[in-house]
């Protein structure tokens, strides 16, 4: 396994994204449509109103899966009220987008030191929206910290809204049934759950233990990226929202996983990232699968041949 590490893009020292920049297809205000015509990738804000609009040109989505980041507004960290307020902007942008029977999802973290915000505060500037609140889900995971003076922190959470009346399509874990319950009689005949289930599987509640955290050495790893969330979670949440051939909105691409399970579930995404590095990760993300069937890569990077051939170029030009 190569291991060619790129660093935390959303740290990354300006002489590194210097280099990452003439790579990228993008600037701030254009737009990627791939050859498929089911896809488009923008480079642009989220919370820009008149941006967002012009993007889906009176097309809207069934849902909505956002992964924003925690207390950073385009990399500079913000007061909590100027993190909520930049919410709000990018929550009504999505509101006008989706359709009147439409589900929103939105990862969000809590500073267990510092009172747990932005966590409560979303929560809050979200009751005021027109959005009803549906779920609050928690996906374990594996790796934690603060396990010598505090409990061990490995818990991310997921809120789930609605507009209007959403359907809502049950999913099964890969978790089989073990344990049995109670009995009932069934046109007279005694029959115990698992009898009466409709699969052997059990179904995924609001905390989900059963997904991997993703980690270099898995495939669909996408180096640099931290905090990528499991592809394995946002197809559950693309499949239980979502029909086939529905369009999909993400205003926070990072990865590109949301657009990859559209790809997978034959749904169409319209994703948005105010970088253009990222928008360029997820557009070679969806060309790799394509191409290779791969859903990431590992411990190597997306740019590492243009890097290496231009340390090449540079190396070369030194005098002896």
């Amino acid at each position: 396994m190569d291991r060619n590490a790129l660093s935390r893009l959303d740290t990354a020292t300006e002489q590194i994204r210097r280099r990452l920049r003439p790579l990228c297809r993008l600037k701030s205000g254009e737009v990627w449509e791939d050859e498929s015509g089911r896809h488009v990738v923008a480079c642009g804000d989220a919370a820009d109103t008149v941006f967002i609009k012009s993007l889906f040109r009176g097309r809207s989505a069934s849902l909505a899966v956002h992964d924003p980041p925690y207390n950073l507004v385009m990399f500079t960290r913000r007061s909590v009220s100027e993190f909520i307020e930049w919410c709000r902007r990018w929550v009504d942008n999505t509101h006008d987008i989706l359709a009147d029977d439409a589900s929103l999802y939105v990862w969000l973290g809590a500073d267990q030191k510092n009172h747990f915000q932005p966590l409560p505060q979303f929560m809050a500037m979200m009751a005021e929206t027109e959005f009803a609140s549906r779920s609050y889900i928690t996906m374990r995971n594996q790796r934690g910290y603060g396990t010598q003076k505090n409990w061990m922190a490995v818990r991310q959470e997921l809120l789930y809204y609605t507009k209007g009346s959403p359907a809502f399509q049950v999913q099964y874990t890969d978790i089989p049934k073990i344990l049995r319950g109670y009995y009932k009689d069934v046109r007279g005949v005694r029959t115990e759950n698992c009898e009466r289930s409709h699969s052997a599987k059990i179904r995924p509640g609001n905390v989900w233990v059963d997904i991997q955290q993703v980690f270099y050495r898995m495939h669909e790893n996408v180096n640099g990226c931290y905090g990528q969330k499991p592809l394995q979670a946002i197809e559950r949440i693309v499949r239980a929202s979502s029909r086939q051939n529905d369009t999909v909105a993400d205003f926070f691409a990072h990865s590109g996983t949301t657009l990859l399970a559209c790809e997978k579930t034959d749904r169409r995404c319209i994703t948005v990232d105010i970088d253009p590095v990222f928008a360029e990760v997820t557009i070679r993300r969806l060309e790799r699968y394509r191409e290779t069937g791969e859903t990431g890569w590992q411990a190597e990077n997306m740019f590492a041949r243009e890097l290496a051939a231009s340390a090449t170029v540079s190396d070369s030009a030194v005098p002896p």
